[in-house]
């Protein structure tokens, strides 16, 4: 394992820009090889998803259940060490109101995340 802190908030970022918001398979099952190890687990409140192929689905699902211009923001840097990531983000339409908030938070293992935790904020009002 490197001793090398990664750069968190570029790790992240492209995560949400390259996975889950990627509208095209073949350029979001390229990411995933890229970003995420070879067996990685993502962590959602309704359940767990387990490898590459599986978590372009739900990336693939998402976008398609919420519409054409649905997309998921960074609100703020993501932050790390020692192996542990966070970054904030905030989702929705294009120029529409903010539809949910939440954090991602990721083991990263040589460079890649390994696992990841979708956290989602209670509804606000």
């Amino acid at each position: 394992m490197s001793t090398q802190e990664p750069d968190y908030d570029h790790l992240l970022r492209a995560n949400l820009e390259r996975v889950f918001n990627e509208r095209d398979d073949d350029r979001r099952t390229l990411a995933i090889e890229e970003l995420f190890i070879a067996d990685p687990v993502m962590y959602e409140p309704d359940g767990i998803v387990t490898g590459r192929e599986a978590i372009s689905a739900v990336a693939g699902k998402l976008l398609a259940q919420f519409g054409p211009t649905f997309r998921f923001t960074p609100a703020g840097r993501g932050v790390g060490h020692h192996g542990l990531a966070v970054l904030r983000w905030e989702a929705g339409p294009d120029g529409g109101p903010i539809a949910v908030t939440g954090s991602d938070a990721a083991r990263i293992v040589d460079g890649r995340i390994a696992q990841l935790w979708v956290l989602l904020n209670a509804p606000v009002g």
